[in-house]
């Protein structure tokens, strides 16, 4: 029997769906995003992230066009642990003008293999879960890789998490066409802590 992707995907919304619902507001610790996580313990490796946040987005207008007009617009973003830690949600609210949404993004560290993987999911294309981007964190960078689709053509996905403090914080993602030859930056993300 083939599996059914379109099942998949529902059958992924739905415990997607059950885990925002299950979880708590106000879990976030402060010991989590006063600097605790330590390079030596990469299951705590985003408690950095846990909390509340302002967001400032910057938006290329167009990918992989060599288009070079960018956007910028408001959110706000709020971080709850999961899984006693291994995991964490986040609940965003878009105010990108003419077209705001809200996103989920969900973390889930797998301590056998040593490594994060980061999901997405919003409410342009509530069916379509993102694949993926799988990574971890060194130097207090983390980079994150995976695959998606622009235009129905393959490319390279990264992301990157930088510039962490307690209060600050800032993601970008970027492209690539050619398998990781050259990457172009197509969206950052900075957050400025609020609870």
């Amino acid at each position: 029997m083939t599996p059914d992707p379109d099942r998949r995907r529902i059958v992924q919304l739905s415990l997607l769906t059950a885990f925002a619902g299950a979880i708590p507001a106000g879990i976030a610790s402060a010991e989590a995003h006063n600097g605790t996580a330590t390079a030596d313990d990469p299951a705590r490796a985003f408690d950095f992230f846990l909390g509340s946040w302002q967001v400032r987005y910057r938006r290329l207008k167009e990918r992989l066009l060599d288009n070079h007009d960018w956007e910028e617009f408001d959110g706000v973003c709020k971080v709850q642990p999961m899984f006693g830690g291994l995991a964490n949600m986040d609940e965003s609210s878009v105010h990108r003008p003419g077209l705001p949404y809200q996103g989920m993004g969900l973390r889930s560290y797998d301590p056998a293999r040593k490594i994060w993987a980061d999901w997405w999911l919003d409410t342009r294309n509530p069916h379509k879960l993102d694949p993926p981007m799988l990574g971890g964190f060194a130097d207090g960078v983390g980079t994150f890789f995976g695959k998606n689709t622009v235009r129905d053509q393959p490319v390279k996905v990264r992301g990157v998490w930088s510039k962490i403090t307690a209060t600050s914080l800032q993601w970008e993602q970027a492209f690539s066409p050619d398998d990781g030859k050259t990457w172009e930056t197509n969206w950052v993300s900075r957050y400025k802590r609020v609870a």
